[in-house]
């Protein structure tokens, strides 16, 4: 199936990291803290930089560590993360811009993102943007806590998401998912969402072309004019 970008489109479903949020800082340095305090070699920057946006377990998988490893690094990483890396983060420039002209123009946003949505809630109402949102934190969808050998995909995040447009009353071919990374092309299409790619966040060059992103936006104003035009 080839997705397209609806001619007209009602909700869209905002990644976070990447997205909305520079979290890049935060997530690598809790990432460092995790890897030391449990006692594994750390990784370069540039290999943690790919952690960022994906189900932490799913990458921890992909670099070779044991569940049992998984697991160390992963408690490590959320004590770091919870007390310092959550909110060593910032909202991207001309977000809330985008945001909030977007909801004039009366299109829905809702969150979803593969972050536990318990840290993704935090994240959103410190940044305030739980204001331009459907039901403001009930409007953000993250995924249930990780755990090794767990990687819950983000297509049921994306899933609970739709599920929740088509609450409030959308038609699901009016529907748009926005990121920055392949994770979330894929998880929304297998939901029969077309993503339009974001160039601001954590991809690489390419990336968001080759998984079958049907736009890609180079600025939040870009952005903005995709999803109204």
């Amino acid at each position: 199936m080839t997705l397209s970008l609806p001619d007209r489109i009602t909700h869209v479903l905002l990644d976070l990291d990447g997205t909305l949020t520079d979290s890049a800082p935060g997530i690598i340095g809790s990432l460092r803290s995790g890897f030391a305090s449990a006692g594994f070699d750390v990784p370069s920057d540039e290999v943690l930089r790919t952690f960022v946006g994906p189900p932490l377990g799913a990458s921890l998988a992909r670099i070779g560590l044991s569940d049992a490893d998984a697991a160390a690094t992963i408690a490590a990483y959320r004590r770091d993360f919870e007390v310092r890396g959550m909110f060593d983060n910032s909202v991207f420039p001309g977000i809330p811009e985008a945001l909030a002209e977007l909801r004039e123009a009366g299109v829905t946003l809702l969150v979803a993102t593969a972050k536990p949505e318990r840290y993704a809630r935090q994240i959103v109402e410190h940044f305030g943007l739980d204001g331009h949102l459907a039901g403001g934190l009930d409007g953000v969808h993250g995924a249930t806590d990780y755990a090794a050998g767990e990687a819950q995909g983000k297509e049921v995040v994306v899933e609970r998401a739709v599920a929740h447009a088509v609450a409030l009353g959308a038609d699901v071919g009016q529907v748009v998912m926005v990121g920055d990374r392949e994770h979330d092309v894929h998880a929304a299409a297998h939901n029969d969402v077309p993503t339009v790619g974001v160039t601001w966040g954590y991809a690489s060059p390419g990336e968001l072309e080759a998984a079958g992103a049907v736009a890609v936006a180079t600025t939040p104003d870009e952005l903005r004019k995709l999803l109204t035009s």
